[in-house]
Order: structure tokens, then sequence, then C-alpha cells
């Protein structure tokens, strides 16, 4: 069900039970209040209450069953207190899926124009006005409670790609000091710390792993915060501009750092073949807002790389965007057409784009699990990222030729 009276659809504690695994890689159920949600799993970003062009109806008809909100936009509008009031993210929004709330940190450090970051929190003015906030631990846990997410993410410091090392370790240990108020301004602690019971479901709190680049900072961060025997934790400070190499080697590094009956979560990645690389690393959660993004400036993905479909090479071109895809827009439209909507700037366009790039991963997800399920993950991901990057390459190469 989804509309104003959704209501939590499960009445069982948060669990994550593994189901199988192929060398590292891992198949699993993870079971939160609103839904069971199978892993690896890829998280639909709606930022502001909303996934960018598209209804809730049309997010749940791609598979998915995980979103993510997002704590500082909508901290800034329209109000935690306020969607409170309204009955939680869920029904304000009208979703019944499950929901994961990031802490804002990442964006406060990289929308906001920052003025003082201490070891009390983080004062900061608004993108969107000017005004003055500061934001800390005991906040994030309030706007994030108030807002009713399943899963609640600490609030962190994620230093810059290039930061000096000593900013990185500064980071690291505010990270660890933060996360400990988090978890006890969550909720009681006792024998299951970063629990709670709020609003008929259990809430979980997830730790943040820090560290950057940096192997020893890495390794650091991760046992600090495994210490604190959380529901889950997550590797934070990674696809935020370092080169594609330094961030698999830290995704393997950091996954096989943390707990192995514990759910792991690669924060803001990324394209198809990072996620591949990921889950052979051991992760089991994803989010990005790429596919929405791309979407809505006319590029949408395919198996054999990305299709920029608002180019005029495609305005007669009556194949679907990828012969091999199973969603709505593949079975109606052509490429010719979207590249009309954006051409004559129709809202449909986007919303067309996005409900497509929205199957497509979770297409690629279930693709994976159905791999792992039948112990044929390594020669799935090998061949589903070499089809990709191969398609990559000659779409620059083609860009090469047109330029020069």
């Amino acid at each position: 069900m989804t509309g104003p009276d959704a209501r939590p659809a499960l009445d069982t504690p948060f669990s994550f039970t593994l189901l199988g695994q192929e060398g590292r890689a891992r198949r699993g159920l993870l079971r939160c209040g609103h839904a069971e949600v199978p892993t690896p799993v890829f998280m639909p970003v709606g930022t502001v209450g909303s996934v960018k062009a598209v209804t809730f109806e049309q997010v749940a008809a791609t598979g998915s069953r995980l979103i993510l909100g997002n704590t500082y936009h909508l901290y800034l509008r329209p109000g935690h207190q306020l969607v409170a009031r309204r009955g939680g993210l869920h029904r304000f929004q009208g979703w019944d899926g499950a929901l994961l709330t990031d802490s804002a940190g990442f964006q406060v450090f990289s929308l906001s124009e920052l003025n003082r970051i201490t070891d009390d929190g983080v004062e900061f003015r608004s993108h969107l006005d000017g005004s003055k906030h500061f934001f800390n631990p005991e906040l994030s846990m309030e706007i994030q409670l108030d807002l009713g997410s399943d899963i609640v993410m600490a609030f962190d410091q994620c230093a810059p790609y290039g930061a000096d090392p000593r900013e990185v370790a500064r980071a690291v240990e505010r990270t660890t000091r933060w996360l400990k108020r988090c978890r006890d301004a969550f909720g009681p602690g006792g024998a299951a710390p970063g629990r709670t019971e709020r609003g008929g479901w259990e809430r979980v709190l997830f730790g943040i792993m820090q560290g950057g680049v940096d192997e020893p900072l890495r390794r650091r961060s991760a046992q600090e915060i495994v210490e604190l025997d959380l529901p889950g934790y997550a590797v934070g400070g990674l696809s935020v501009g370092e080169p594609t190499t330094a961030m698999r080697e830290m995704t393997d590094l950091a996954a096989g750092l943390l707990p192995d009956g514990k759910p792991r979560y690669l924060m803001g990645v990324g394209f198809p073949d990072d996620i591949l690389a990921g889950v052979a690393a051991g992760i089991d959660m994803f989010d990005c807002v790429l596919p929405t993004r791309m979407a809505r400036t006319g590029t949408v993905l395919t198996r054999d790389g990305r299709l920029v479909v608002k180019n005029q090479e495609f305005a007669e071109d009556e194949r679907a965007l990828d012969a091999e895809c199973g969603c709505p827009v593949c079975a109606r439209h052509s490429r010719a057409y979207l590249r009309h909507l954006f051409q004559a700037r129709e809202m449909l366009g986007p919303t067309l784009a996005t409900i497509h790039n929205l199957h497509f991963y979770q297409e690629l997800m279930a693709g994976i699990r159905a791999a792992l399920d039948e112990g044929r993950f390594a020669a799935f991901a090998a061949a589903t990222a070499g089809r990709w990057q191969q398609g990559e390459a000659a779409r620059l190469e083609g860009v090469r030729r047109r330029s020069g």
C-alpha cells in the first residue's frame, strides 16, 4: 500500500540474515520495520521527500523496497517537526517500503558555507537562504527519529579527498566521538545498542567508517566503531573525487574490517562496475544519485554503457533504450521519442528516463542476487563489468572523434 494511510508492514525486529556467499560476495535478507529487503540492494535516493521525476508507485514498480531520505534537506525544508506532525516521512510522502536516512554529515560539509567545525558540532549557513544553523550528533538523531526512518545513520565528518593527513585523522577522531554521542542520544542502549522502539517499529543506528584513502586510519576507524556493536555499519568518505583504483582498494579493505554478520553499506557508489566490485568485496547496500540525476539531463544507462539520448544521433533511432531491458519504457518507447521529449523540454522525458534508469539498477541487483544464488557471481561480474566498460570505451572514442 502507498498513500497517506501507509503503515508499517512488519512487526518483527530488525535483522540481517546471510543466505549464501561466493568468495567475499554475500547474499542476504534485511528485515526492517516496513519491508523485507533482499541484498545486495541498491537504494534510490529520495533527497527531499521524493525520488525526483517519478511517483512512489513507479519507484515500487522497479522492485525497490528501500529508499534513502536526506536529513539535511528535510531539516531545512519543510522541517522535521512538520514531518513528524504529519505522521513521519513514510506517511507524509506516501512510501510504504523501508527508509534509510543519512545523517546530514556529508551535505553539511559539501553543500553549505561552513563557518566552524568543533568537537561540539558544525556551524554552517544554509545553501538555500544563507541562514545560520548548528548541527551536532544529538540534533541529527532527533531529526531522523522525527522523520521515522527504519535505518538511521550516525553523524560523521567526511574529510575531502586530498585533505591534509592531520585533517583526515581529526575527522576519524570526531566521527568516533560523535558516533558515541549518536548512540547515547538514539535510544536506551543496554544489551542492544543502536536499537530503539518508536512509532510502532524498531529503528536501528548504523555507524560510519571514515579515513579517506589512508589504510591505517581506515583500520583505526573500523576498530573504534565496531567496538560499539551496532546493528550495521557503513563505509563513508569514498567516491568523493579519489581515483577509481583507490576507491576500490579502500572498499576492499574496509569491507574486510567490518563484522561478517551485520550489513555493510558503501555510501554514494556508483557506476555498475563499481557496484560489482563492491559486491565482490563483501558490500551489501549501495546508494547513489547517479541514475536519477543522469536521467534528468538526458542520459540513460544500458548494459553497453551510457547513452546520451538527447543527442542528435538518436533523432530517428527506433530502437529501445536497451534491447535487453524489461522496463515499461523500453517496451513502449524508442530512443527517437525520448530524444524528442528532451528537445521539446517535456516533463515526460526526465520521467521516462528515470523510470528506465531505476529499472536498470534494480535489474542489475536482481542479476547479482541470482548469480550468487547459483554460484556464478564471479563469471557474471566479469562479463557484466567487461561489457559495460567496453561500451563506455566505445562511447568515449565516439565523443573524441566527433570533437576532433
